[in-house]
């Protein structure tokens, strides 16, 4: 395995964890991945690598910016795929983003069916929701969808392909 899938790998885990854990990604996993990729791009290809990981970082930002302008991501997720665009660089990235696009897809819809038949097993065992009392925050947490998953399985995806 190279010191690029090792990288990929090792922030892939460590954002992972940490989104499903707090639902928010460390400013550390991020700069990890922007360290490790551009260090890994001039390593292979002099200061053009460094060119290679910067245009990686700036498509890796762009990709994700407007959903996070909708409200639809959160930051730690646009600085992990620019972190990631670094080590991809900017052709690899793009690959990457679609598969992130597919396996978020696929994660939603998994979530979605979750919620769906745990909101019918409360109806049917007689109560009238699920954690009724709980607070918006809580709920917000509960409904929100951590994306780090899908975007370390599309970058590990596009590395293996």
């Amino acid at each position: 395995m190279t010191a690029q899938a090792w990288i990929a790998v090792l922030v892939g885990v460590a954002a992972m964890a940490d989104d499903l854990a707090r639902r928010q990604i460390s400013n550390w996993i991020p700069a990890t991945a922007l360290a490790g990729g551009f260090g890994w791009q001039i390593e292979q290809s002099g200061w053009r690598g460094g060119w290679y990981a910067l245009a990686g970082t700036a498509v890796g930002f762009a990709v994700f910016l407007i959903f996070y302008l909708l409200g639809g991501m959160g930051g730690g997720d646009v600085k992990l795929m620019a972190g990631f665009g670094a080590l991809l660089g900017a052709g690899k990235l793009l690959e990457a983003a679609l598969w992130t696009a597919v396996v978020g897809g696929v994660l939603a819809l998994g979530a979605l069916g979750f919620q769906w038949t745990r909101r019918r097993i409360a109806l049917a065992s007689g109560g009238a929701a699920v954690n009724g009392e709980e607070s918006e925050e809580e709920k917000q947490r509960r409904e929100s969808i951590p994306y780090a998953p899908a975007i370390a399985l599309g970058v590990w995806l596009s590395l293996a392909s």
